[in-house]
């Protein structure tokens, strides 16, 4: 039976994978319509890969006798000022998840709810590669400029199709 404290904290999960999932759809559509196509695939997937995230708590908090609360999501922004800080924005954001992440894991610790805190490490270990992918990517932008954008919107198709991780 999962407790009410770690019931609740997961629900609140539940409404920043959504959001998360939304925030990257809104980027995705920005991109596609401004001409950025590879970026635009990269941004659908992850849009995708974070409702998955959301959709993973709801089987967990399900699965365990809890109750799941879908919320609604705030609308994300719906312009860019540029790709780079776009990719700066995404960061930002996924360093965000990764605390909430981390507060999950210590308030199983806390509450000594050791079935959780073995299921979330896969979120653990998911952020990691979240955030390093995405500092790939800034490092990337900070080598290109801004006048190569074409170039680098071809590169991060490969990046995606190749499970994150650039060919060294």
């Amino acid at each position: 039976m999962l407790l009410k404290k770690i019931e609740n904290i997961l629900n609140d999960q539940i409404e920043k994978e959504g959001y998360s999932s939304n925030l990257y759809l809104a980027m995705a559509s920005w991109a596609e319509v401004n001409g950025y196509a590879g970026i635009a695939v990269w941004l659908y997937t992850q849009a995708e890969e974070e409702k998955e995230h959301m959709l993973k708590i709801i089987h967990y908090i399900n699965e365990r006798g809890g109750h799941v609360i879908v919320p609604a999501f705030k609308q994300p922004p719906k312009e860019q000022k540029n790709i780079k800080n776009m990719f700066e924005e995404i960061f930002k954001h996924e360093q965000y998840i990764s605390d909430s992440i981390n507060q999950i894991v210590a308030a199983t610790i806390e509450e000594k709810d050791y079935t959780t805190q073995s299921w979330i490490q896969w979120f653990v270990t998911e952020q990691i590669e979240e955030e390093a992918q995405v500092s790939e990517i800034l490092d990337k932008l900070n080598l290109l400029g801004e006048n190569n954008l074409y170039l680098f919107d071809r590169d991060i198709i490969a990046m995606r199709k190749s499970g994150g991780e650039s060919e060294k």
